[in-house]
């Protein structure tokens, strides 16, 4: 199967705009290349040295991982620190905020380099009820936006918040879309990572990182981790517990 060449920043916005998948696009660098990264085994540290040491490093690029956790738990203060770190590296990230729930001013005080920065805005999802249709429209469009994002192969992290989104619209999605996502993201430079409030998906050697609050700090969080994955010859849970605190 011949090799596609990843999309350039300009197709990206288009076919983002063709569909009518964005609301907001931030600016990228003219120049939109894929991470020159070619270690199978390379991995996206989150910034956090305790949590990467637990985590053998970080969360594994080509695959896709999730990152769950109950509302302040401190799984978005993580996700701010992750997009934050790899643009220090140098590395273009994506954010697919499904529900529009990005805070500029907690990403600017968490130090993104917001130019290096794509930003793909969903629709705020209503409460269940008269709104279940358009709730499932707006994760639908938000899973096609992310698909774009994953086979542009560009970014070195890619972040899918979906975080706030009613469970009964997530189950209505058919457990193929997950299985979509994940071959898109494979054998690639990307780091997938999924943001919710309960297991959604990941790869088979993804990780599933379980965080919970622990003390907040006037310099940051403490939060407790669990690291599930599966062992590469005798495919067994692998489970990590670690405390790791951020600023």
């Amino acid at each position: 199967m011949p090799a596609v060449s990843p999309l350039t920043r300009a197709d990206l916005e288009a076919l983002l705009r063709a569909k009518r998948l964005d609301c907001t696009l931030t600016a990228l660098p003219p120049s939109v290349d894929p991470p020159h990264l070619h270690d199978e085994f390379a991995v996206a540290p989150t910034g956090a040295l305790v949590l990467d040491t637990a985590l053998l490093g970080g969360f594994p690029r080509g695959q896709l991982s999730e990152i769950v956790g109950s509302p302040s738990s401190g799984r978005t203060s993580l996700v701010l620190h992750m997009l934050a770190a790899a643009t220090a590296r140098g590395e273009l990230v994506a954010l697919v905020d499904a529900l529009d729930r990005f805070d500029v001013a907690s990403g600017a005080a968490a130090r993104i380099d917001v130019d290096r920065l794509l930003w793909i805005r969903g629709r705020v999802v209503g409460s269940p009820g008269p709104c279940r249709e358009a709730n499932h429209r707006a994760i639908e469009q938000a899973v096609a936006a992310l698909a774009l994002v994953l086979q542009a192969g560009a970014f070195g992290l890619v972040v899918f918040d979906i975080a706030d989104a009613p469970p009964q619209t997530l189950r209505r999605l058919p457990f193929t879309t997950w299985l979509r996502l994940q071959r898109m993201v494979e054998g690639g430079q990307t780091a997938g990572v999924l943001v919710g409030a309960e297991h959604i998906a990941r790869s088979s050697a993804g990780l599933t990182l379980q965080v919970k609050s622990g003390a907040r700090r006037v310099t940051g969080f403490d939060i407790e981790a669990r690291h599930t994955c599966e062992r590469d010859r005798h495919h067994e849970p692998l489970c990590v517990s670690v405390s790791a605190t951020y600023a």
